[in-house]
């Protein structure tokens, strides 16, 4: 008879899990209008985005690829988010064994002694005071889960391992970034100590030129004081150079938690990077960066909460304490079949006093699950700017490109025109070489910054997609 209610009262578990007062999770919708203005930009929208491309693929420069490999090694930042992920999977594995019940092994030995004056027996009588009991057992207690609330409260916990997981991924990809960005400044700094080692060459030409043909009054002595005022000039910029070119190597080095060091690289003539601007559907290509599943995921979790919270106000099945085991008060008829015990106590508990603590627990969720959703949305909008601003960075260095390469072109020949007419004729003063010399030295010097800027938009475009984390 015993078995019977127990079984009912199993199935009457059973049947009320299955209908908890859970809401079944959705992902937040966004509005199509909301969708086609995330990326405004038109470009190709390969299925194939260009976040799926490894970063391997992406750069290619072999001193930039073990540069990014030490970083993703040493890196203590992505460490930190690499730990942040075991302690979430930690909470996750643990709300999964809140299903069942718990196991003690609770082996005892109880010694007693009664007073004899406490019995109301006669003093002629023997009576042994002195007991012992040997005890071995189990005890177990056990959260039946009728409403839901253990279901909701696992889900919630791997909603955050997985956002743990994406912020992870996120880290990484920024960090790929920075350390691109930072190489391809150093090899632009590289590039502007050559262009200003050149000019400097150039310079001390001039300056010997003119102090001929001032011995032959062709020119002044002030023509010859400004050209060594033009040589100086371009001397001085050099330590700055070579400064800003340390400076980097050391956020680079700081970039892959490694001792600080000169950094082998390329040349920035040299590079070449993938190019074709493939994005991808918008929401599709957004919800490919980390940032943005990272946000959902923490949105479902407050959203798990909630059911939670709402699963607090209802009776919890428990099963207060349980034991099974043998005593006995001496150790030879322990494991006799007498010896055996068990107990069982099971119990509803219904909030009825801390109701107020309760619903204002659940109004906190609430607004918290807001919040989140808020951020998600918020997060969404963010990357489409940053895809756009890349995508519109990058054209805008392309259309610049041919132009920038016919003026320093042009300025090149006016500075050659300018050196001949200056040493073979008098209708051209030091001052026409002059203004003609920084001019190119000028565009010379925008030129590089252009490929810097393009290479960066580039960067922050496959960022901005979510690329770097997927494959190697």
């Amino acid at each position: 008879m015993k078995l019977k209610y127990i079984i009912y009262l199993g199935a009457v578990a059973f049947l009320l899990t299955n209908c908890g007062l859970k809401d079944r999770y959705e992902q937040p919708k966004i509005e199509e209008e909301s969708q086609k203005g995330i990326v405004r930009d038109n470009v190709s929208r390969d299925s194939v985005s260009l976040a799926d491309i490894s970063w391997k693929s992406f750069f290619t420069d072999p001193q930039l690829q073990s540069l990014i490999e030490e970083g993703l090694k040493n890196n203590y930042n992505l460490q930190n988010a690499v730990l942040q992920i075991a302690a979430a999977e930690a909470g996750y594995r643990q709300s999964k064994q809140a299903f069942f019940p718990t196991l003690n092994f609770a082996p005892t030995v109880t010694a007693n002694k009664t007073s004899k004056n406490s019995l109301n027996f006669p003093s002629n009588i023997n009576i042994n005071l002195k007991t012992t009991t040997v005890s071995l057992g189990f005890t177990t207690n056990w959260e039946i889960d009728i409403w839901g609330k253990l279901a909701s409260q696992k889900r919630a916990n791997f909603a955050n391992w997985l956002s743990m997981q994406a912020s992870k991924n996120a880290v990484q990809t920024a960090l790929i970034a920075s350390i691109a960005n930072a190489y391809y400044s150093l090899l632009a700094l590289d590039r502007q100590l050559q262009v200003t080692e050149e000019t400097i060459r150039l310079r001390e030409a001039a300056v010997v030129t003119l102090k001929a043909l001032n011995i032959s009054s062709s020119t002044t002595s002030a023509d010859v004081a400004q050209a060594e005022a033009n040589l100086y000039a371009a001397k001085v910029t050099i330590p700055e150079i070579k400064q800003a070119i340390r400076e980097m190597e050391n956020l680079i080095c700081t970039l892959i938690a490694s001792p600080l060091k000169e950094i082998p690289r390329g040349a920035l003539d040299n590079q070449t990077m993938n190019k074709e601007l493939k994005t991808g559907v918008p929401m599709l290509l957004l919800s490919n960066r980390p940032d943005v599943f990272a946000a959902e995921m923490n949105f479902r979790k407050e959203y798990e909460l909630v059911n939670v919270a709402k699963a607090s106000f209802y009776p919890s099945l428990n099963i207060n304490s349980g034991s099974i085991g043998i005593s006995a008060l001496t150790t030879r008829t322990l494991f006799d079949i007498n010896s055996f015990f068990g107990n069982l106590v099971a119990g509803i508990t219904q909030p009825i006093f801390n109701r107020g603590t309760l619903k204002a627990n659940l109004r906190q969720q609430r607004v918290r699950q807001d919040i989140a959703l808020n951020s998600f949305k918020n997060t969404l909008i963010q990357a489409g700017q940053e895809v756009s601003n890349a995508m519109y960075a990058y054209q805008t260095i392309e259309d610049k490109k041919e132009f920038r390469e016919k003026q320093v072109e042009s300025l090149m020949k006016a500075v050659e025109a300018n050196r001949k007419l200056l040493e073979f004729s008098s209708r051209t003063t030091y001052t026409d070489v002059l203004v003609s010399e920084q001019n190119l030295i000028v565009a010379q010097l925008s030129q590089i910054n252009d490929q810097l800027l393009q290479y960066k938009a580039m960067i922050e475009l496959y960022r901005a997609l979510g690329g770097g984390w997927k494959g190697e």
